[in-house]
Formats: C-alpha cells, sequence, structure tokens
C-alpha cells in the first residue's frame, strides 16, 4: 500500500499493511509560509518516512487589530479564502501537493471558532505544546466578559468566524488538501460555564459550519485540545473520519472510548512527558500498547497535540515510526 490506500484502509475500519503513523510540531517563524515553510514540512515527511502530514497553521486569520470590546466584535465580518493571511496557507497547501504527489494525506490544521477568537484577543506570540492545566485563562475569562455583556453578539461573531473557517477549509481541499484537521477544546467552556451545556450552546454550532466546508474531504480529523469533558459530544460529529485526543495525558484511554467512538481512532502517544523525557523503548512500548488497547480496530498512532522539538529526541521519533512498522503481519489488530 501507498499512504494513501494505508490511510483509506484504516477509516474504513480495516487492517492496513502496517500501521500508520505520524507527528508534528510548530516550525520557527520564518518557516510558517512560502518556500520555507514547503521545505520544512517535506524535510519533516521524509525524514521520518511518515504516512501522513498536518500541515501547519500558523498564518493566522484575517483580522485587523484585537478584540478587546464588543465594538470589536461588531467588525468581524465576511472574509473571502483569498484574504490574507488565509492566501498564504492556500499557497503552501498548493505548493505542497505539487511537491509530494496524490500519494501522501494531507489535512491542514484549522482552528475552530472559539480558538480563533481566542487568538484575536490574545495573539499568541510563540507556538508550543498546549498547557493542558490553564483552561481558565485571561482569553477564556475576557469571551465570558463578551457573553455577559451581549450574547447575541458574540453568538453571532462566532459564528461569522465559522462561516469565513467554512468557505476556508473547502478552499483548502480545492488547493489539495484530503481534509481538515480541526482543533477545538470544551474545557475552555466547561471551566466557565459548569453544568450549563454551553459547549453545546455556543461552539458546537459553529464547529458544525465548519466540517461543512470541509464536506468534500476524506480526510478530516477532530482534534480535541486539552483535557477533554466529554469525548462523546465529538463522536458523532458530522465529515469526521478520524478522532483525535491527548488519550495518555487528559484521557480518556483509549480503551475506555473504542467501542463508541464512530469515527477512526488516533492517537497513542504522550506528547508531553514521554516524548520529551522518555526513552526509546518506552515511546515504542506506548506504540504497541495503544495497538492492543484498540484492538480488534485500527488506530493512526500519533502523539496527543505538537511536540516541542528543542525537548524531543529524535531517537524517541524514530522509535515511535520503527514500533508503528514492526505492527504488522499476522499480529496486526483485525476487525471480527
Amino acid at each position: 500500500m501507498n499512504a494513501a490506500e494505508r490511510i483509506r484502509t484504516v477509516l474504513a475500519g480495516r487492517a492496513p499493511d502496517r500501521v500508520p503513523v505520524s507527528f508534528w510540531y510548530h516550525f520557527p517563524p520564518g518557516q510558517v509560509s512560502g518556500p520555507p515553510a514547503v521545505e520544512a514540512h517535506v524535510s519533516h515527511l521524509r525524514r521520518y518516512d511518515l504516512d501522513f502530514l498536518k500541515v501547519m497553521n500558523d498564518n493566522g486569520y484575517p483580522f485587523a487589530g484585537r478584540v478587546e470590546s464588543p465594538a470589536d466584535l461588531r467588525r468581524i465580518d465576511e472574509q473571502p479564502p483569498e484574504a490574507e493571511p488565509f492566501a498564504r496557507q492556500l499557497e503552501l497547501i498548493r505548493a505542497l501537493r505539487a511537491e509530494l504527489g496524490a500519494d501522501v494525506p494531507m489535512t491542514t490544521t484549522v482552528f475552530g471558532a472559539w480558538a480563533t477568537l481566542r487568538r484575536l484577543i490574545r495573539p499568541p506570540t510563540a507556538h508550543r505544546p498546549p498547557n493542558l492545566d490553564t483552561a481558565e485563562d485571561q482569553p477564556s475569562r475576557r469571551i465570558f466578559e463578551l457573553h455577559r455583556q451581549d450574547a447575541s453578539l458574540l453568538r453571532e461573531a462566532l459564528m461569522q468566524i465559522a462561516r469565513n473557517l467554512a468557505s476556508f477549509a473547502e478552499a483548502c481541499i480545492e488547493a489539495g488538501a484530503d481534509g481538515i484537521y480541526l482543533s477545538v477544546r470544551d474545557d475552555w467552556i466547561e471551566h466557565l460555564w459548569p453544568d450549563q451545556d454551553m459547549y453545546e450552546q455556543l461552539v458546537e454550532p459553529a464547529d458544525r459550519v465548519v466540517l461543512a466546508g470541509a464536506a468534500r474531504g476524506w480526510f478530516n480529523l477532530l482534534h480535541v485540545c486539552g483535557r477533554p469533558q466529554r469525548l462523546a459530544r465529538f463522536a458523532d460529529y458530522p465529515h469526521v473520519h478520524a478522532l483525535h485526543w491527548a488519550d495518555r495525558y487528559a484521557g480518556p484511554p483509549i480503551a475506555e472510548v473504542k467501542a463508541w467512538v464512530r469515527p477512526a481512532l488516533c492517537g497513542g502517544v504522550d506528547n508531553l512527558r514521554t516524548l520529551p523525557e522518555g526513552t526509546p523503548d518506552q515511546c515504542a512500548q506506548q506504540v504497541r500498547d495503544a495497538i492492543a488497547q484498540a484492538a480488534p480496530r485500527p488506530i493512526l498512532i500519533a502523539p496527543g497535540c505538537t511536540y516541542d522539538p528543542q525537548r524531543v529526541p529524535p531517537e524517541n521519533l524514530h522509535a515511535v515510526v520503527r514500533a508503528a512498522r514492526e505492527a504488522m503481519g499476522d499480529s496486526r489488530p483485525r476487525l471480527s
């Protein structure tokens, strides 16, 4: 099988010739767009012989200034996919597809509407693996205050962002991506509004709008970042082909959800502790354990989120790939 055939086989619930594996990190600021970004992605893919490429997206969202008040929410308007910086990401996708050909699956990062609004409130100054223990931070509290001031305005702003992201997602697939990697996070909302189902009210409708824009994709991953409060709410999202979360560090474990998660499973490796601090043998053991937990379902092996390239030894990454490659033949997990 080539990589695309391998991924399609797993998404169909069948055992591939070998277990697919990938991992990713945020490239430096000079490698987020243009030829340097193409070179960074391709070099990473080929260095580790990965089965799919997650196209990183640190190019941002088209909005001038920052969101600080309800008046700023009113400035969130319709933006076409050709608007900068959307256009830079589309250019990157086209260039990567031209370089890699049709046989390498590519899923491109799209941050959900809530995450996008957070970035408009406080633009990231550095891109690191997420801190899973600080869900209630300044951007979250600011959104809570904006909701208190004008709930309907906040809701419409989120939906306008979602509509723009949906158009962008559709354009990404037209540009050559096989799907999107939609990043969502419910612990931000649950910490602000415990027991009020605010995720379902405020955020889930926006998530679904974005995913509808990616309906033509065949490799859409839904990444539940942070510590999932109710993973089940994401288990039957439309147009999602694989569900990805930090099963090691945040939970729940793969074995606990494999019976009811509808999309394919993606995860298995701890990006925050084992990858940077463990040995190659410990990294390989997590791969083997994830495959065993998922059985008889096949699985896409990946860390729970981005990793820090300054802390993770390359030999640990090679060990992850090697363990996935060795999990093949008659010992592979199979559906009954």
